[in-house]
C-alpha cells in the first residue's frame, strides 16, 4: 500500500489538532495524510430504534471523515488527503491501519490544571500493539511551533531506530535537536560524596562523554543538523518532561516485548506520555 501518514479521527478537538499535526508532518515527508474514522457498530436496541430509522444518524456518521478531508484539502491544496470510515473498534483498527503507515497520529486529552496527557486506554493499547511510530497530540498543540525536537537518551542502551527518528525529524524541521540524559548516583558512590565533593563533578564530566560518545556517529551522519547535549542528574522522565516545555516534539523509545500480557511501556516512557505538553512520539524498538 502507498505510504502515508495516517490519523485517527472522531470529530474531538483533541483529533481536529491531530488532524491538522498529521497534515503538516505529511507536508515534510511528502506523504499523502490517510484520515481514518472508526465506527463503532450500534447495540442492536440501539440500531433499531426509531432515532436510527430514518439514517439520520448513519448519514452524519458517515458525513464526518469526508468533511474532515475536504476542510483538510482547503487548508492545505498541496497536500494528497484520503478520508474514510473503517467498521470495528478502535484498539483493533488503529493497530492495523498503522501498519500501513509511517507514521500513526492520535489526539489526547489534556489533564485539567496540569500540563500534560490524559493518555486513556485506546491510545496506551495503540502504542503498546504497533511497531509504527505514534505521535500523540493535545487540543492545544500549535502547528506552528518551533522549538527544538528533544530526544531522551539511554547511554547505558542507546537504540539506532529512536536517535534515527529523532535526527531525520530534526532535519526535516530545521531545528535543533536537545539530546536528554538523566542519571542517578550509584548506591555504592552515594556514600562517598559527603567525604568526596568533587566525585559528583568526576560523575557528571563521566556521563556528559557517555552522551557524546552516543551521539558522536549520528553528528557524522546529520551535519546539518544542531545538537544540543544535555547529561544531568536525576530522573530521565523528569528531565524530559521539563525540556518538553519548549519542545515542538518530544521522541521517546519502546522496548517491543513478544508477551501478550502488560502494556509494554517503560516507566519513562509512561511518564513522558501522561506529563509531556508536546507531542510526543512513541518510536517501538528491540
Amino acid at each position: 500500500m502507498l505510504r502515508t501518514v495516517t490519523v485517527g479521527y472522531d470529530g474531538s478537538s483533541e483529533s481536529r489538532a491531530a488532524a491538522e499535526w498529521a497534515a503538516r508532518e505529511a507536508l515534510l515527508r511528502g506523504l499523502p495524510l490517510r484520515l481514518v474514522n472508526v465506527r463503532e457498530p450500534l447495540p442492536g436496541p440501539v440500531a433499531e430504534s426509531a432515532l436510527m430509522a430514518d439514517g439520520t444518524f448513519r448519514e452524519r456518521a458517515e458525513r464526518l471523515p469526508r468533511e474532515a478531508g475536504a476542510t483538510l484539502r482547503a487548508r492545505h491544496p498541496e497536500l494528497e488527503v484520503v478520508a474514510e470510515q473503517v467498521p470495528g473498534g478502535p484498539m483493533d483498527v488503529l493497530p492495523e491501519v498503522a501498519k500501513d503507515a509511517d507514521l500513526l497520529v492520535l489526539g489526547s486529552r489534556g489533564l485539567s490544571g496540569i500540563g500534560g496527557f490524559l493518555v486513556g486506554s485506546v491510545g496506551m493499547v495503540v502504542i503498546a500493539h504497533t511497531t509504527t511510530p505514534v505521535v500523540l497530540v493535545r487540543a492545544t498543540t500549535s502547528t506552528e511551533a518551533t522549538g527544538p525536537v528533544v530526544v531522551g537518551v539511554d547511554t547505558d542502551k542507546p537504540n539506532g531506530t529512536v536517535l534515527a527518528f529523532a535526527f531525520e525529524e530534526a532535519a526535516r524541521r530545521g531545528a535543533v535537536l536537545r539530546a536528554v540524559h538523566g542519571w542517578t548516583v550509584p548506591p555504592y558512590y552515594a556514600y562517598a560524596l559527603p567525604a568526596y565533593p568533587s566525585l559528583a563533578a568526576e560523575l557528571g564530566v563521566e556521563q556528559s562523554d557517555a552522551l557524546a560518545e552516543v551521539l558522536r556517529p549520528w553528528r557524522e551522519k546529520f551535519p546539518d543538523v544542531e545538537v544540543a547535549e544535555e547529561s544531568r542528574a536525576g530522573s530521565a522522565a523528569v528531565r524530559i518532561v521539563d525540556a518538553a516545555c519548549e519542545a515542538s516534539l518530544v521522541v521517546v523509545g519502546r522496548r517491543t516485548r513478544r508477551g501478550p500480557v502488560g502494556a509494554h511501556i517503560g516507566p519513562v516512557t509512561h511518564a513522558v506520555l501522561h506529563h509531556a505538553t508536546a507531542p510526543v512520539a512513541v518510536v517501538a524498538h528491540d
